[in-house]
């Protein structure tokens, strides 16, 4: 079990925001950190090819922040350790017509993982029980009623199919980081011409609902974290102290799977006497005290 399950948001827990530390490091320094983390996206890189031969389940990884919270970041890190042959990433902006049309949970659907593939969402359907409630685009009623749709949909997802087996497993991050902190980077940004276009008039009109955000967020994690599809709180001021957490929860969750390689799909020692005229080395059994 990772030293960071202490991040987890255990089932039936009541959270708030405001207490819950935003540059928390647990004792870590970044020298310290930045090197573990390396050695995370080496697990990562080994496991995820695991998961992708084996094709038993997926993975789905699910980034929600406030604005300028850390999600691109996230994505960037964890690309360093995953083969894009078995991974996406899939960003939600404001819906289309057609998807709204079609039902908030449509568009998440479509893009879930397949058998052996790692899905990052990029945003997700928590936008529509935080944004939605925030400015008031749905009735309180309805956005109300999506915690338990959402939970609904996560166990479905969660559970074993046909092609599938293992169902998919969901690890849901909330990138936690504080008020100051959102102001410093949309300075930094602001400042930086390589960084300007990131930044947008949404960025600053949106900070006078902070406390709103926070709120429906602390709700959300509430509402939402169950034993198949847990969410994290992360504490995301210092980027090298996230970057630590997350890579180090998907690599132990990735671990906790004992995935096997498949059975060669020939005979081997046919193979082996056929064109290299020899039987496969065998590995010398493990030495004894």
């Amino acid at each position: 079990m990772s030293e960071f399950e202490k991040c987890r948001v255990k089932p039936g827990t009541a959270v708030d925001l405001t207490k819950i530390s935003t540059d928390e490091t647990f004792g870590w320094s970044k020298a310290d950190a930045k090197a573990q983390t390396a050695e995370n996206l080496k697990r990562i890189e080994k496991l995820q090819e695991l998961l992708f031969v084996e094709g038993k389940r997926g993975l789905n990884i699910v980034l929600q922040a406030t604005d300028t919270g850390g999600k691109d970041g996230t994505v960037k890190t964890l690309s360093h350790g995953l083969n894009l042959a078995g991974s996406r990433v899939v960003s939600f902006k404001v819906p289309t017509q057609q998807e709204k049309d079609k039902g908030y949970l449509w568009r998440i659907q479509q893009q879930l993982p397949k058998a052996g593939e790692v899905v990052i969402f990029n945003r997700s359907q928590y936008e529509d029980v935080v944004v939605a409630r925030v400015h008031n685009l749905v009735p309180e009623a309805t956005w109300r009623a999506r915690y338990k749709e959402i939970n609904d949909f996560e166990a479905k997802e969660s559970a074993p199919k046909t092609d599938m087996p293992e169902g998919t497993q969901v690890l849901k991050f909330f990138l936690h980081i504080s008020k100051d902190e959102q102001w410093k980077r949309l300075s930094e940004r602001f400042n930086d011409p390589a960084k300007q276009w990131k930044l947008s008039d949404a960025d600053f009109a949106e900070r006078p609902y902070w406390d709103d955000y926070i709120k429906a967020y602390s709700d959300a994690l509430t509402k939402c974290s169950t034993d198949k599809a847990p969410w994290f709180i992360i504490p995301a001021d210092n980027k090298w102290m996230r970057d630590l957490i997350i890579t180090q929860i998907v690599a132990d969750k990735l671990e906790s799977l004992h995935m096997q390689l498949p059975p060669p799909k020939v005979d081997i020692a046919e193979i082996g006497k056929k064109y290299f005229n020899t039987t496969p080395a065998k590995k010398a059994a493990p030495k004894g005290p």
